[in-house]
């Protein structure tokens, strides 16, 4: 009988620990990645006619410097007029920048509006990664996380085609790695009852 309970206890508590498991590692998937559904108007040193985009299939028209963001892989949403740059942006809020031909110095201001087509506020706007660039770009949140400032003007621009990559995020998605108190709980509740049942075990 004592035996039968131990395992029982065992059963329980190895459940309550995979159960725990797999509620860390399953994704959120009710919560809205920082870009989705984002609609952008962008500026190039304060003009909207300097950035060409997607949904106009990069015509200089008017109205091109808004576009809807795209799915990765499917695209830049702008490039400049002046062919120097284009911008890819990813819902999950990453932004990738290519340069298009060499960079002379001179002033690369950006701005990049999202307005109302956020599910909620940006909170960080970081580097990720620079390759065949040297220097230090100036990342900026605007307007109460509804835009984003990018100047490239200190940068210095290698032989051939560099990249930088930024990543936005907003406090719904702030990164991965620390799980909510509930799985927590769940998970301690799981181990201890696995070592009483261990001591019952061995009394």
């Amino acid at each position: 009988m004592k035996i039968r309970e131990t395992l029982v206890r065992t059963a329980i508590a190895r459940t309550a620990i995979f159960s725990a498991l797999a509620a860390m590692a399953a994704p959120a998937q009710a919560t809205p990645l920082p870009l989705q559904n984002a609609v952008i108007t962008a500026t190039y040193n304060g003009d909207g006619a300097a950035m060409l985009g997607l949904d106009q299939g990069f015509a200089a028209v008017p109205g091109s410097n808004t576009t809807a963001i795209y799915p990765s892989g499917a695209g830049v949403e702008f490039f400049t007029a002046d062919a120097l740059f284009g911008f890819d942006f990813n819902d999950d809020g990453s932004l990738t920048i290519y340069n298009n031909a060499p960079v002379p110095t001179g002033s690369y201001s950006f701005r990049f509006d999202f307005g109302a087509s956020l599910a909620a506020p940006l909170t960080s706007f970081t580097l990720a990664e620079m390759t065949g660039v040297a220097g230090m770009p100036l990342l900026s949140l605007l307007d109460g996380g509804r835009a984003l400032g990018l100047d490239l003007s200190a940068l210095s621009w290698e032989d051939g085609y560099g990249t930088i990559t930024a990543n936005a995020g907003n406090a719904a998605s702030p990164g991965a790695g620390v799980p909510e108190p509930r799985t927590a709980a769940l998970l301690l509740g799981g181990l201890g009852m696995l070592m009483l049942s261990r001591r019952r075990k061995t009394l």
